[in-house]
């Protein structure tokens, strides 16, 4: 449309037509102002947004540890990765061991322990532990990075162009058939070839629908603007009538539609068991404060389901990964030490004794058992 436009000034002026020419040229600037006033004010919101949330990387450098943004780091730096932040580029753990929450870039909710040897992506977060990295890789080179640049270059005609494009299309047409029976009309009353040619431009002008790409923008504009009061933000104009005619939307679950956090959906005592004695006990073997999801999610439906008489803590053992479990030391209410234990089911089963009166329990609970299944306090002891 632009270009018919930028043609029409052309043939206006060749038609020494400067007014008309004048008025189509405030059209085209009027459009392209508009879109660019309105796209502007999009990135210059996402670039507000992007520096409140700039990544900043623990970085050794000379000796010393420092922090800078995390688009200064090269390959070849040693990072430092900590609870609660962001793996800041693609890298290769060299020290310590993390639980790695890689939702964003895999989709899945479970956060995987990574230690010496490991490699991890940019955009993983760090739910627990502390770990020094060598970065391999940054910016568009990233795994993350090079995902979002195929976004970023993909292109498809959008539904409003296509709407477009038909509408002129058969208005050409409609209007080359008009202009045929103008230019026969002409001819066969013998008119001067000068006029002729002055008339068949004029028509062809006339076919060209000057205000269509305003409106259009316009219209879009407004769109985006009742958007923004909404909350969303359309960085491109053509976006508002790409999302109206959207039919499928395939979307990332994961913290999208999701929260991409745990809960305990049901809990199966032992018989003679009270389910919430049974959630209090785990949840003494379980982090106070920390940030892994079994953790937070045991400690959550505790809250929810207080149990009374519970021993009180003494000790408490963090998740070990070459254990594969967490403990807890309590103080009974008659003064005997209970060790309670948490973790795979396989850790737990191994410390648990063979109980003959039960038969078949731990293929039971090898079975009917998801994740973390908490082993029962066994009688005062060390």
């Amino acid at each position: 449309m632009p270009w018919l436009l930028e043609g029409s000034i052309v043939l206006e002026i060749v038609l020494h037509k400067y007014f008309e020419a004048a008025v189509i040229g405030v059209l085209l600037v009027f459009n392209a102002g508009l879109a660019y006033v309105q796209e502007g004010r999009a990135q210059t919101t996402l670039a507000a947004l992007k520096s409140r949330l700039a990544l900043v990387a623990s970085v050794k450098r000379d000796g010393a540890w420092t922090n800078i943004p995390a688009a200064a780091l090269v390959r070849g730096d040693l990072v430092k990765l900590s609870l609660g932040g962001v793996v800041p580029a693609d890298v290769h753990l060299v020290e310590g061991s993390v639980l790695l929450d890689q939702s964003m870039l895999t989709g899945e909710s479970m956060p995987v322990q990574s230690g010496p040897g490991a490699n991890t992506n940019a955009g993983a977060l760090v739910r627990l532990g502390e770990a020094t990295a060598e970065v391999t890789a940054t910016g568009a080179r990233t795994a993350f990075g090079r995902t979002a640049e195929l976004v970023r270059t993909a292109h498809v005609v959008s539904s409003q162009q296509k709407a477009v494009f038909r509408i002129v299309r058969n208005l050409a047409f409609f209007n080359a058939g008009v202009i045929l029976l103008m230019a026969a009309y002409a001819w066969a009353h013998s008119m001067p070839a000068s006029e002729c040619v002055s008339l068949l431009l004029t028509s062809v002008l006339a076919a060209v629908p000057v205000a269509l790409p305003a409106t259009f923008t316009l219209a879009a504009a407004l769109g985006a603007r009742a958007l923004a009061k909404l909350g969303v933000l359309p960085t491109r104009l053509s976006a508002v009538d790409e999302a109206a005619s959207i039919d499928v939307l395939c979307s990332d679950k994961t913290g999208t539609l999701t929260l991409n956090a745990l809960s305990v959906t049901s809990v199966r005592p032992m018989p003679g068991v009270d389910e919430n004695y049974l959630l209090g006990m785990a949840a003494l073997a379980s982090s106070a404060g920390g940030q892994d999801p079994v953790d937070l999610a045991i400690r959550a439906a505790s809250s929810q389901k207080a149990a009374s008489s519970l021993p009180a803590l003494t000790k408490f053992i963090p998740f070990d990964p070459d254990k594969k479990m967490s403990e807890a030391m309590a103080a009974g209410a008659a003064g005997g030490l209970q060790r309670i234990v948490k973790g795979a089911v396989s850790a737990v089963l191994a410390l648990a004794a063979p109980l003959p009166t039960l038969p078949g329990l731990r293929k039971s609970l090898r079975n009917r058992a998801r994740g973390y299944w908490p082993l029962l306090p066994g009688p005062p002891g060390p």
